[in-house]
């Protein structure tokens, strides 16, 4: 049962909206008269500042009201078009996670609480933060090991940022359940899995092992990967509040002139970096999933160095041939095979006709024939087809979102550095060679070794299934003659439940009206 206090909380999120100025800006031109009016109405409680900026910056200032939760969400939705819509995802794109620093002293408590240690018997020297965000801020330390001295940069979580977090997340809840309550039709978005995501994957990035483990793992993945690499971490200064990693001296890619001034190659730098997410994505099925400029390096040598690891996708193997089968699919135009693989993945309910699909992911791939290839946007074609798979009732699916709003960002990144950037010759050899070798005859020996190894276990657990069916029998066969019945404390249980779940959506109603009247008041 969602606590009354969640529903305060909405109610202080929709005022915050809608004195920003956000709510007036919604796009409601398909929506019916009634939303069109509410909007204008919502334009009147809206800041006079508010009315002169544009949307992105209404929303960025809302959330930043709202505080480092509602900023991580920003972030998180700003991978979900198929959530909130393109339009706001693009705003929510550009939100900046930058946050106030927290004191020193709050740090050293927190490195010290997390480590067991002394911050003196950890560092030679531990520098005031040089960076803060919603959940960490960033130190400059040195070290001291059998090596010698060496520079590295310490993360520290945020003092308070958990218990935050879960009061703001039940907000969260209440409001995903009231939207699959009230609006049916936006049931097929899962608001309340999308929040359960939201919850896990922050829940994971405030534990910096678990960041600490992807950046060791992304590095083992990529250790003989050309031009491309992550920092190393220090395990021994590593804790759940706090991450040690090896420092990165290099240019921010965001920094085009800096760049060029040290006289890395722009136009090899964009094709290493698209080559080096689509081999993580389709090789190792592993991927950074926050890949903007802002977490991107290039050092001395030419390398990208990528960081800040708190957010990653992974992409299983079906997910894989998946993604390569449809970019195959649109290069040889073969559209009825496209269609074919999401109705074989099960993407597309069966219900719908793959002809009629079909003919759909022609109307998106035929357009890009006979273009100059370095106008077309493999991002681009991902996104479209995703508004297709809509009207189709393809249900979301979360690692085909992040990774096709992670292939958004670093393919925009990429043209920042080669406007003139060709997606398809700099893609061919990663995505040409995982499609030889996955798609052709060695696939059928990979299959045929897949069929062997799932034989094998079936064979094992045969005398487990075979009695747990036997059991089943027996359980049917009696329900059979003598009926399904629930004992009396089941049947009260279910009675006590229904009447809950009633009550709990009138209180929840009466709830939001007593904080709405109280805010009127207060502001008035």
């Amino acid at each position: 049962m969602t606590p009354p206090a969640a529903y305060f909380r909405l109610a202080r999120v929709g005022w915050v909206l809608l004195r920003e100025g956000v709510v007036s800006e919604l796009p409601v031109q398909e929506m019916p008269p009634s939303a069109r009016f509410l909007s204008k109405v919502a334009g009147l409680f809206a800041r006079r500042r508010s009315t002169k900026e544009g949307r992105s910056a209404r929303l960025a200032h809302a959330i930043e009201r709202l505080g480092p939760s509602y900023v991580k969400m920003g972030q998180f939705l700003a991978t979900r078009p198929d959530v909130v819509g393109v339009a706001i995802a693009d705003d929510l794109s550009a939100l900046q996670d930058r946050m106030a620093t927290f004191p020193m002293a709050d740090a050293v408590a927190t490195v010290e609480g997390s480590l067991g240690r002394p911050v003196s018997d950890l560092y030679v020297s531990f520098g005031e933060p040089i960076a803060a965000a919603s959940i960490a801020q960033v130190h400059p330390a040195t070290v001291r090991d059998a090596t010698g001295e060496r520079r590295v940069a310490v993360k520290v979580i945020r003092p308070g940022v958990r218990q935050r977090f879960t009061h703001d997340l039940q907000a969260m809840y209440a409001a995903s359940h009231l939207q699959e309550r009230f609006l049916p039709q936006t049931r097929r978005l899962k608001p309340v899995e999308v929040t359960r995501t939201l919850e896990q994957t922050t829940r994971v990035e405030m534990d910096l092992r678990l960041e600490a483990a992807a950046i060791s793992e992304l590095g083992e993945n990529t250790k003989d990967d050309p031009g491309f690499r992550v920092p190393v971490v220090d395990w021994e200064r590593t804790g759940r509040d706090v991450v040690t990693m090896e420092w990165i001296d290099g240019v921010k890619m965001s920094d085009i002139e800096g760049l060029r001034a040290a006289g890395h190659n722009l136009d090899a730098l964009a094709d290493t970096l698209i080559q080096s997410f689509l081999r993580h994505t389709l090789r190792d099925g592993f991927f950074h999933a926050d890949m903007h400029q802002g977490n991107l390096f290039v050092d001395a040598q030419g390398h990208i160095v990528a960081v800040d690891m708190g957010i990653v996708g992974r992409l299983g193997h079906k997910e894989r041939r998946f993604l390569a089968e449809i970019l195959f699919g649109f290069i040889t135009r073969d559209y009825v095979r496209v269609a074919n693989v999401h109705f074989e993945a099960g993407y597309v309910p069966a219900r719908h006709d793959v002809s009629s699909f079909a003919q759909a992911i022609r109307a998106i791939g035929e357009p890009i024939h006979g273009q100059p290839a370095e106008t077309i946007s493999m991002a681009k074609l991902l996104t479209l087809l995703f508004e297709v798979t809509e009207l189709f009732d393809m249900e979301t699916r979360t690692e085909l979102v992040m990774l096709q709003k992670t292939m958004v960002v670093v393919e925009g990144v990429a043209r920042t550095l080669n406007p003139r950037f060709n997606m398809w010759k700099a893609s061919e050899p990663v995505v040409g060679g995982w499609i030889r070798d996955n798609l052709g005859p060695k696939r059928i020996l990979a299959d045929l070794r897949e069929g062997a190894h799932a034989a094998l276990r079936l064979a094992e657990a045969a005398p487990e299934i075979a009695a747990k069916t036997e059991k089943f029998s027996r359980d049917l066969t009696a329900m059979a003659e003598s009926g399904l019945r629930f004992d009396a404390a089941t049947a009260e249980a279910i009675g006590k439940s229904e009447a809950r779940y009633s009550r709990s959506g009138r209180i929840a109603l009466w709830v939001i009206a007593a904080a709405l009247i109280y805010i009127a008041w207060v502001v008035g």
